[in-house]
C-alpha cells in the first residue's frame, strides 16, 4: 500500500484567513479539510463560528464540521478519536489530510498525544487545599519535591494549581504525575512528518479583519442563529456557548442590551481572543512555518513553494 501524503496543519487566531488557505490547498491538492476548531463543530452554529458555507464545502471535502449538539459537551478526546478514524479515511481514498482551526489545544494533542488525567476524589482535592494554605506555596512545593522529585522538576512550583495537581495526583493513585505522563499514548500525527503552517497577519490588520467579519456575520443571520440557540436554554457553563459573540447576542436577545453594545461587546471579545491565540502561537508553535500576508493568495502561493520545497 502506498504510503498517504504527509499530513498538513493549518493553526492560527480567528479571522486570520486559515480556513480559505485550507480550502484553497484541499482544492490544488486534492485534499480533505479536517476541523480542528472547537466550535466549529456545533450544528447550530454556522454563520457566528465562520463555518465553511454549503457553497465551499462543495468545493472539496470537509469533515468534523456541524456534527455535534449544541447541547453536547464536545471534548479533546472526542476530537482525537474522530480525526483518528477521519485520517484513516482520507488516508483510503489517497487523499491529502489537511487539519485547520485556532484551537491551539487540539493540535498539542493531535502532535504530542494527549494526557488522560487521573480523577482525583473531592475529599483529596479538599485535602490539598487545605494543606497549601496551611503550609504555603514554598513549603508545599518542598513536601511534593521530597515525595516525587521526577514530577517536581518539570512542572512550575511557583503555580499553585499545578502544585495542587501534583499533590492530587500522588495521593489519589499513589504515583507521581511524571509517571502517568510516561504512559500517554504518541500522537496521532507526528510533527516531524507534518507540514505545519500558521497564519498570523499584522495585528492591526487582524483587528480589523476580526471586527468586520462580525458585521458580516450579523448580516448573515447571527442573530437568528443565536435566537435559535437561545430556545435550548442552555446552561450558563455549557461549552457551545463559548462562542465568541454568542452570550453577547443572547443578551441582547433578553433586552439586556441595545444590538450596537452587543456587537461592540463581540467585537473586544473576538479581539481579545486573537490576541491570546497570537500569544500561543508566538510560544507554542515556534517551529511552525509563519505565514504572515494580509491576502490568501500572497499566504497560499507561499505554503505551496514551502510544500514543493519539502516535497
Amino acid at each position: 500500500m502506498t504510503e498517504p501524503p504527509p499530513p498538513i496543519l493549518i493553526a492560527g487566531p480567528t479571522a486570520s484567513g486559515k480556513s480559505a488557505l485550507a480550502l484553497a490547498l484541499a482544492e490544488r491538492l486534492d485534499g480533505w479539510a479536517i476541523n480542528a476548531d472547537a466550535l466549529q463543530v456545533y450544528a447550530e452554529w454556522r454563520v457566528l463560528t465562520a463555518r465553511p458555507s454549503a457553497a465551499e464545502q462543495a468545493r472539496a471535502p470537509h469533515r468534523l464540521y456541524g456534527h455535534v449538539s449544541a447541547r453536547e459537551a464536545y471534548s479533546v478526546g472526542r476530537w482525537l478519536g474522530e480525526v483518528e478514524a477521519a485520517l484513516a479515511d482520507c488516508a483510503a481514498q489517497g487523499a491529502r489530510a489537511i487539519l485547520v482551526g485556532g484551537t491551539g489545544l487540539y493540535f498539542k494533542a493531535l502532535t504530542e498525544g494527549l494526557f488522560e488525567a487521573p480523577p482525583v476524589p473531592a475529599e483529596i482535592r479538599a485535602d490539598a487545599e487545605a494543606r497549601l494554605a496551611a503550609l504555603g506555596r514554598d513549603a508545599f512545593a518542598g513536601e511534593i519535591a521530597a515525595r516525587d522529585p521526577e514530577t517536581a522538576a518539570r512542572i512550575d512550583l511557583a503555580n499553585p494549581a499545578r502544585l495542587l495537581r501534583a499533590w492530587e495526583t500522588l495521593e489519589a493513585t499513589g504515583e507521581g504525575l511524571a509517571a502517568h505522563w510516561a504512559r500517554t499514548p504518541p500522537p496521532l500525527v507526528d510533527p516531524a512528518k507534518a507540514a505545519r503552517f500558521v497564519v498570523v497577519p499584522p495585528r492591526a490588520a487582524l483587528y480589523a479583519r476580526c471586527d468586520a467579519r462580525f458585521d458580516a456575520m450579523l448580516a448573515e443571520g447571527a442573530l437568528d442563529e443565536a435566537q435559535a440557540v437561545m430556545a435550548l436554554d442552555l446552561p450558563a457553563s455549557a461549552p457551545a456557548l463559548k462562542a465568541l459573540g454568542a452570550r453577547d447576542l443572547i443578551a441582547h436577545l433578553r433586552g439586556e442590551s441595545g444590538l450596537a453594545e452587543a456587537a461592540t461587546q463581540a467585537k473586544q471579545a473576538t479581539r481579545n481572543y486573537a490576541k491570546r491565540q497570537s500569544t500561543w502561537v508566538r510560544n507554542q508553535m515556534i517551529a511552525w512555518n509563519r505565514l504572515s500576508a494580509t491576502e490568501s493568495c500572497e499566504n497560499l502561493a507561499l505554503a505551496t513553494e514551502i510544500l514543493s520545497r519539502d516535497a
